[in-house]
């Protein structure tokens, strides 16, 4: 869920390039940012992996496919109430 809505709010922003946006967090930052240990992270992030859902490297996170890990995560949005101006839809699928 997390990274749908980083993904959401750094596109409105233009800093996703192509489907892939910087994330200079480690495990263990992630970890104490969510309240959760760095192991059940390695887990979650394996896990998301092994679906194909994201990958992991060098400080930067790539979502190869938006739709489908917004369908995974149960994540909509419109919760984020962004200025209508703005046109979410559009920006997941990286269209002008």
């Amino acid at each position: 869920h997390l990274v749908c809505e980083l993904l959401v709010r750094l596109r409105v922003v233009g800093l996703v390039s192509e489907d892939s946006f910087e994330f200079p967090m480690t495990q263990d930052d992630l970890g104490d940012a969510l309240g959760i240990s760095s192991v059940h992270v390695n887990r979650v992030l394996q896990d998301l992996r092994g679906r194909g859902l994201l990958e992991w490297r060098r400080k930067r996170l790539r979502i190869p496919n938006a739709a489908r890990l917004m369908d995974f995560a149960e994540f909509d949005p419109k919760y984020l109430h962004l200025n209508p101006r703005d046109d979410v839809e559009r920006s997941l699928s990286g269209t002008s």
